[in-house]
């Protein structure tokens, strides 16, 4: 197993930094773009790992995908292109890979088969498979589809009305990609509204769908045109030189061509409301682009606060590195509502806690969220990612203000979704 050791001398960090392209929007474009007719070129994709797999699967489904840095370009025939693959779909650590792959292949007249990590493993699918069964896909797994390995056979989809049970994007992308080959209108009901990745792109690729209230709706028989793409930075990755910029002493950093999508920027209103010390420049963008802009931020004097709600969905990925900001926040911080955290690449609330606390932390687990009291000296030791690219990520951040040094594990972890993450840090240190 491989393992870092974390130990920045330094008199706080200074600069500015270029975020990764977004994780979600990422993988979304090649969806899009194999499934469009014509030829889509896409900047500054993020050539993480978990996107690498979302390019090998549509390569294995027959379509020719050029890749060379952070540009890609995808030679799109139309969904009626798409082939039987000869292999099995390997989607290596990736929950957005499987999930809304599901949704194309449920509406595609042949079979495939589905695997990943051992993470991905243990992850939940019934969530998907349950309402893409319900449109006429056959699918089957273990415990009734529950966990990979995963076969899927398409075929004619009828359109359905679905509430969502969970918050969920990715449940909601899979039934919109199904609904977008099934007959007649499907519908979406969501019972807070998550990320809107998937909208967007129907639009940038000249399709159709609408939200009313709540209400998501698609009409089936689509077809979508080649379209350029430029991927904003992820705000989820940025999240952590945001902590980073607050809590560490003497800091001062710039963080250059982040994504703002408002279903996305709860870490933005939660530093805002702890106090941060934090200006925002946007970009201008028509309605449809994803929004952009760059963020400013220096060392704070931070405050405890509940997040709960339907703050949560707006920043789920983000709790992790939120834990660590709690732990040099005066007062108490609360965050409820968050079970979702269980159904990680790891049980995130466990996880955080049992890392936190190695380091000194005040911090305890609650069934759906934890609570941490302020403000905490954090020691050095010996911490894990357990595979997990952003507890790996809130670790190393840790280090930043730790008294002593950290020994990472498994810190290959965050090459899933940020591989220039330690050189960006290094960039950053005023040594």
């Amino acid at each position: 197993m491989s393992v870092k050791n974390l130990n920045f001398t330094h008199n706080g960090l200074s600069g500015e930094i270029h975020i990764p392209g977004d994780k979600s929007i990422s993988h979304r474009s090649i969806m899009f773009g194999s499934i469009a007719k014509g030829k889509t070129v896409v900047k500054n994709f993020l050539a993480g790992e978990d996107c690498l797999s979302t390019i090998a699967c549509f390569r294995k489904l027959g379509v020719k995908i050029e890749h060379e840095d952070q540009t890609v370009i995808i030679h799109g025939e139309g969904i009626d292109a798409l082939k039987e693959p000869e292999e099995v779909l390997d989607v290596g650590n990736s929950g957005t890979t499987i999930r809304l792959i599901m949704g194309i292949l449920s509406g595609r007249p042949f079979h495939s088969v589905l695997i990943g990590d051992s993470s991905i493993g243990k992850r939940p699918m019934t969530r998907v498979v349950g309402p893409l069964k319900e449109m006429g896909a056959k699918i089957e797994g273990r415990q009734s589809g529950e966990f990979t390995p995963l076969s899927v056979t398409g075929g004619e989809l009828e359109s359905i009305t679905y509430t969502l049970p969970v918050a969920s994007a990715q449940v909601k992308s899979a039934i919109i990609l199904a609904g977008l080959q099934a007959k007649g209108t499907t519908k979406i009901i969501e019972p807070e509204k998550t990320r809107d990745h998937t909208e967007r792109m129907i639009h940038a690729f000249s399709g159709n769908v609408s939200n009313d209230n709540g209400t998501i709706s698609v009409e089936g028989g689509q077809s979508f045109t080649a379209t350029n793409l430029i991927v904003p930075g992820d705000i989820s990755s940025a999240a952590f030189f945001l902590a980073a910029g607050a809590i560490v002493p003497n800091s001062k950093i710039v963080l250059k061509n982040v994504g703002l999508n408002p279903t996305r920027t709860g870490i933005i209103d939660v530093l805002k409301e702890m106090g941060a010390k934090m200006t925002i420049e946007p970009y201008e963008s028509n309605g449809h682009e994803e929004p952009a802009g760059d963020i400013f931020i220096e060392t704070s004097e931070l405050k405890g606060v509940t997040i709960d709600g339907d703050k949560i969905p707006r920043l789920i990925d983000e709790i992790p590195i939120i834990a660590l900001l709690s732990t040099q926040a005066t007062g108490k911080t609360i965050i409820k509502d968050a079970q979702e955290l269980k159904v990680k690449e790891t049980n995130r609330i466990d996880t955080v806690v049992n890392e936190l606390k190695k380091l000194g932390a005040n911090i305890e687990a609650t069934d759906d969220g934890m609570i941490i009291e302020g403000q905490t000296s954090l020691s050095g030791g010996t911490v894990e990612s357990y595979g997990d690219h952003r507890i790996g990520m809130m670790l190393s951040i840790a280090s930043l203000i730790s008294d002593g040094d950290i020994e990472l594990y498994q810190p290959d972890a965050i090459a899933v979704s940020y591989p220039s993450f330690f050189d960006h840090i290094d960039h950053l240190l005023v040594k």
